[in-house]
């Protein structure tokens, strides 16, 4: 016995892990049941895993099994005196460092932000499985969990034990099952429905009817049989006219741990060449890890119904990585290695058809049901647009998708987004480029100065604030046939609108505003003073009511990417900018007729630095010496008061 108490070890839970459990146990949830579903597709999960083992390692399914579907089975057993319900599997297994890993870490990136998202909101029960962690749902109706388990092709059994309260124990289990799990829950007080044979039917009826592999209910008496709950077939092989709308759903649920609805179904059959089978989803919630590096696929792939990874990222873009489901081929070797599902010719041909296919159904969409689809690019539009880049073969597809905010008032877009074809069937007489702004908040972006001359003119202009935009924008040159020009780069090229508005309006060109000595003399002088800190002043075109903006220079990247690249440290320098100055603004006449005057020299130099500073500051760019702007805002106010005074 002493042996056996110095194999046992206590270790403490992963710190996301304990706050995820005591949300769990102090929370009250509206759909308990939902831990029985998680359980199951684990359980499921682990056969499949087994069962793609299997191909090259046959000994590992054992001397007695033939390693067809018929071998694996998910197990329910009930003990209502002992309060407990208990799952069992015969599929992979696991060991001492598996368990570990699995169940005492969450080894997901975003963990954190998740389980702050949990803890806000009332719904825990809901996101748990949205997050991927669904065997801690088991605490929604046990006091404790033990799991008892075997790894195919090892000898050493595992028990792992936990009340959910901050530690677990682990130590050697000579009576773990031959291979596979066996978890056991000792059910809370008031959660004895899940000890009814016809409360668990009608459970896993709900939503595990899908699993391929069977779930059984052991008989608790001698001359009864076990029963088969669910039909155990592969969903997608079934005609779709004998599947409903609920099992689809719980297909999804079990196919991408979550617990959201799915926007968009594609079931699919393509044959000819390659032929194969596909069954994805489009969800309606976006992951918490969607833009993590080490996100990987959300969709699993079979061959010939046999799983062989979840972790296939060749088989759609990384701009797709939101869909959920399966695809099932004929087409490739049961045995297939995952060096060569890298470079697998057929894989890249199913890869261009679904992403024609996804894209062309999302096209569908758009075009029947605009509002429904702009819910769908609020959450899925940043990562769809990354295929602009990544993707030439489908950018044609992807502009015709891509939705914007802009200054448009009223465009008649659903929810604010505009198409690029309702832009340029907007644009004006003589506009001759799509005209963008990038930022980090399109409300924000609205009010810049650079937009000024553009409203004047009425000049749509988009306002793209996700980082991806800044990336897109380099490599896509046009639409249908219009460049794409950021107005806070290069001249404001507003003449020629200009004239054509003219031209309506009395049939004649109005003269350019002749640049007066003064001015001249003021923008001189400004060029002196700031030196090295600008490239160039100059006069405004596209500056109505502010006195300056800063812009960059045809050549020079956007100013907007330019500080995100020094954020991600891909950057180590700053290019000069362009200020701009506003002719007809107060403060820059009165600053021009101060120039020739005695004495005024100090004070119009402090003004040019301070000119500076206030376009950087509408920028979003951190001044190089706040206390130098400080002194001579300060300096410059006080001259004021007392002139005035």
């Amino acid at each position: 016995m002493a042996q056996e108490e110095l194999k046992q070890e206590e270790l403490k839970f992963e710190a996301e892990v304990s706050r995820l459990l005591d949300i769990v146990a102090h929370s009250l949830y509206s759909e308990k049941e939902i831990f029985l579903r998680e359980l199951i597709s684990n359980a499921s999960d682990a056969c499949d895993r087994l069962r793609y083992a299997a191909l090259t390692q046959p000994e590992l399914l054992g001397p007695d099994e033939s390693g067809g579907d018929s071998g694996f089975s998910i197990r329910l057993k009930t003990d209502p005196a002992a309060r407990t319900l208990t799952i069992v599997d015969n599929g992979i297994g696991m060991n001492r460092q598996d368990l570990i890993d699995n169940l005492g870490t969450i080894a997901r990136s975003g963990t954190a932000a998740f389980v702050e998202q949990l803890e806000s909101k009332a719904e825990g029960a809901n996101l748990i499985g949205q997050f991927g962690v669904g065997f801690y749902s088991a605490y929604m109706v046990a006091q404790k969990v033990e799991v008892s388990t075997r790894r195919a092709g090892e000898a050493e059994g595992w028990r792992w034990a936990s009340d959910g309260q901050g530690a677990f124990t682990i130590a050697e289990d000579p009576e773990a099952p031959a291979r596979g799990t066996r978890i056991v829950l000792h059910l809370r007080e008031g959660d004895e429905e899940y000890l009814d044979a016809m409360r668990i039917r009608q459970v896993v009826s709900t939503y595990s009817d899908h699993i391929a592999v069977p779930v059984v209910l052991e008989s608790r008496k001698e001359d009864e049989p076990d029963e088969t709950l669910n039909a155990a077939s592969a969903l997608w092989t079934r005609p779709k006219s004998e599947i409903t709308e609920e099992q689809y759903k719980e297909f999804y649920h079990h196919v991408g741990h979550t617990f959201d609805d799915p926007w968009l179904r594609l079931h699919f059959k393509a044959e000819g060449m390659l032929e194969y089978t596909g069954l994805l989803f489009i969800p309606s919630a976006k992951p918490f890890d969607l833009f993590h590096p080490d996100r990987k696929t959300g969709i699993k792939l079979y061959v010939k119904r046999v799983f062989i990874t979840d972790d296939c990222s060749e088989l759609v873009p990384s701009y797709l990585r939101f869909l959920r489901g399966i695809v099932d081929t004929e087409d490739l070797p049961l045995n297939i290695s995952r060096e060569l599902l890298q470079n697998n010719p057929r894989l890249a041909k199913i890869r261009t058809a679904l992403s024609k296919r996804v894209l062309s159904e999302l096209k569908k969409k758009a075009e029947k049901a605009p509002e429904d689809y702009a819910k769908f690019w609020e959450a899925f539009g940043p990562v769809l647009k990354e295929g602009l880049y990544e993707d030439t073969n489908q950018r044609e597809t992807l502009l015709s998708l891509a939705r914007f905010r802009s200054t448009a008032k009223e465009t008649g877009a659903e929810d604010g987004w505009v198409s690029l074809a309702d832009y340029v069937g907007r644009m004006k007489p003589g506009q001759e480029a799509i005209y963008t702004i990038t930022g980090d908040n399109p409300e924000v972006l609205a009010k810049s100065p650079q937009l000024e001359g553009f409203a004047a003119k009425g000049i749509e202009v988009l306002l793209l604030s996700d980082p991806v935009d800044d990336f897109w924008l380099t490599s896509v040159p046009d639409f249908d046939g219009k460049p794409f020009k950021s107005v806070t780069r290069g001249a404001a090229d507003l003449e020629k609108v200009a004239k054509a508005e003219d031209d309506q309006d009395d049939g004649g060109e109005k003269a350019p505003n002749e640049p007066s000595p003064a001015l001249d003399a003021l923008i001189a002088f400004v060029k002196l003073t700031l030196k090295d800190e600008v490239k160039d002043v100059r006069v405004s075109a596209r500056l109505t009511s502010s006195p300056v903006c800063l812009v960059a220079d045809e050549g020079d990247l956007d100013m907007h990417l330019e500080r995100l690249l020094k954020q991600q440290r891909q950057l180590d320098h700053s290019s000069a900018r362009i200020l701009e100055i506003n002719p007809d603004h107060g403060l820059i006449t009165a600053l021009a007729g101060q120039i020739g005057q005695e004495g005024a020299g100090g004070v119009v130099e402090d003004a040019a630095w301070l000119l500076l500073d206030q376009a950087r500051i509408i920028e979003g760019e951190a001044l190089p010496d706040p206390a130098a702007f400080s002194r001579r805002l300060s300096a410059l106010v006080e001259k004021g008061l007392v002139s005035g005074g």
